[in-house]
């Protein structure tokens, strides 16, 4: 027994914060919703690692992935895509942005929600398109197509990826991220949301 006066400790409660929490911020949505754009922004804000599944399967296969596209057809690619995204979504405290498409193959939505929180950025075919026409990337999925068929493929395609991207645990609308405000704005609804 203590004779200093001071009372035992019989009870102890810690503060838990994300100080010290690992995180896995994964963005997905169709081609053109802004995941590379706010994936940087986001990284540079928080100074989270930020890597784009595509570029991380180029740097690996050194091809682009259009390359990859052309000779090993969608199947062929979404296999490859499958295996670096099992790679990239181990990595710790980083900022993911996933291909359009990545989602709705095998089990890789359900795989993205068990690794991290999954943002799933929303956009309009109509900003989607604006968005797509500033893009300097290639997009295979895209190619030949005119500006009305461009429309009417986004529409479409968007339908039938929809009921995969409303999956995940947390979603943002997005609008055309055209200035750098817009990009801001949509960063820190994300900080918000993510309590970053």
């Amino acid at each position: 027994m203590r004779n200093d006066g001071a009372q035992p400790i019989t009870h102890c409660s810690f503060l838990i914060t994300n100080f010290n929490r690992m995180q896995r911020i994964i963005l997905i949505g169709y081609m053109g919703s802004g995941k590379t754009t706010v994936g940087k922004a986001l990284s540079k804000d928080t100074g989270m690692m930020f890597y784009d599944l595509d570029w991380y399967i180029e740097s690996r296969m050194h091809k682009t992935v259009s390359q990859l596209f052309a000779e090993r057809g969608e199947e062929g690619f979404r296999k490859i895509e499958y295996n670096m995204l099992h790679e990239v979504a181990e990595f710790e405290d980083v900022i993911i942005s996933c291909g359009g498409g990545t989602p709705c193959f095998f089990d890789n939505i359900d795989y993205l929600n068990r690794q991290g929180d999954v943002v799933y950025l929303k956009a309009t075919p109509e900003t989607l398109y604006k968005h797509l026409l500033m893009a300097k990337v290639e997009r295979p999925l895209l190619k030949g197509k005119s500006p009305d068929e461009l429309i009417a493929y986004i529409t479409q395609h968007l339908k039938e990826r929809e009921p995969f991207y409303s999956r995940a645990r947390h979603t943002i609308d997005v609008t055309v991220l055209d200035e750098y405000d817009k990009i801001k704005i949509t960063v820190q609804q994300l900080k918000d949301m993510l309590h970053l």
